[in-house]
């Protein structure tokens, strides 16, 4: 007779792969109802994007099979709750549950492209997704999201007004180049733009958001130690070419956030235009900036290679036409992006279990 005590029982031995503990103990199990031979559960697991949900999802129906009774009928639900490490009683951005930074120590490796693709990607999982334009001197994100003649509407709330971001393809989004001319330069000094960067998330409505990505400028400067001291940001993705000398560059990026004044986590580095692949030989990887710098730079500083995305034409393209090109799941292009997407969301998993929550710096500096 199957029962609901053998059925948690044998789901006991069925151990999240990244978390290193069983779903009973980590709570993950809910809803478990018996009728006859006809058993069905809830998976909960940390992120819509997890990677290993398939894996997760057939080591438990082999559970009940081997553990519990070979001839049930196991139906199994998986859904999910993005983990945080924000307290609920938090006043700034509320319903914010992680803030994650999108960095490079180097201009031109694709870091914006690699945002909006991976705000983009993260979405289609089904998860509440923003997306900050931090790069005030360039900002790209509304060419690329196809929203550049988009004007901002107000919002008031309790006697205060409130830009309300852009939504497109399920990510919200926020920009310096929604409130400047984009014909004329930005020429600000420091101050005012950290201000700006500040009235991103100040002055804004963001509400429920399981993850608000800000695509950082190159570098590291004002800007960045204005994110850190405005937001406790949960973690940091680096990005990088395989050329030597954005490598350094990189190098240099991931030393900033590990800095004992600042401390943030790094999730990890991406290999962005790993290798390039022709439209007409689309078996062909030829690496003409190199093959593998960035996964020998991540084993070297002892932190997660988070894939390799190819330098194809259609990614470029979409970003010009101001369509992502993960937004076609289909498209052959889609899918480094995709498995991006769950690699990012299983390092926030994995930061938000097993290390303390991010302190907001109240007055960073560098001496």
């Amino acid at each position: 007779m199957i029962t609901k005590e053998k059925v948690l029982e044998a789901l006991s031995q069925v151990d999240d792969p990244d978390l290193k503990k069983d779903l009973v103990t980590l709570n993950m199990i809910k809803d478990v109802k018996i009728d006859g031979k006809k058993v069905s559960f809830t998976v909960v697991l940390t992120t819509p994007a997890c990677p290993m949900k398939e894996f997760i999802a057939n080591a438990c129906h082999n559970a009940i099979i081997h553990l519990v009774d070979e001839t049930a009928e196991v139906d199994i639900n998986m859904t999910a709750n993005v983990t945080t490490k924000r307290p609920s009683t938090q006043e700034f951005l509320p319903g914010v549950r992680n803030i994650i930074a999108v960095a490079s120590g180097k201009g031109g490796v694709g870091k914006s492209t690699v945002s909006a693709n991976l705000a983009v990607a993260m979405a289609q999982t089904g998860a509440k997704v923003g997306l900050i334009d931090a790069d005030i001197f360039g900002p790209s994100q509304p060419i690329m999201f196809g929203v550049e003649n988009e004007r901002l509407f107000i919002s008031e709330k309790n006697g205060r007004q409130y830009m309300l971001p852009v939504e497109k393809y399920g990510v919200k989004l926020l920009s310096i180049g929604f409130l400047a001319d984009p014909s004329q330069a930005i020429v600000w000094r420091g101050p005012m733009a950290s201000k700006a960067l500040q009235q991103l998330f100040n002055d804004a409505e963001w509400g429920e958001l399981d993850y608000l990505f800000i695509d950082l400028p190159p570098g590291t400067s004002d800007i960045h130690l204005t994110l850190v001291g405005t937001v406790p940001v949960t973690g940091v993705v680096i990005v990088s070419t395989p050329q030597q000398v954005a490598l350094a560059d990189a190098k240099k990026g991931i030393a900033m956030f590990q800095m004992d004044s600042i401390k943030v986590p790094i999730l990890g580095l991406v290999e962005n235009m790993a290798y390039f692949t022709p439209k007409e030989l689309p078996d062909k990887k030829y690496y003409i900036f190199g093959n593998g710098g960035c996964k020998r730079l991540a084993e070297d500083l002892g932190i997660p290679f988070l894939g390799e995305i190819p330098l194809v034409q259609s990614i470029c393209d979409g970003g010009d036409m101001g369509i992502p090109v993960v937004h076609d799941i289909q498209h052959p292009a889609a899918l480094p992006f995709l498995s991006l997407a769950g690699n990012v969301a299983q390092q926030i998993a994995i930061r938000n279990a097993k290390q303390a929550p991010t302190q907001k710096l109240e007055t960073p500096s560098i001496n």
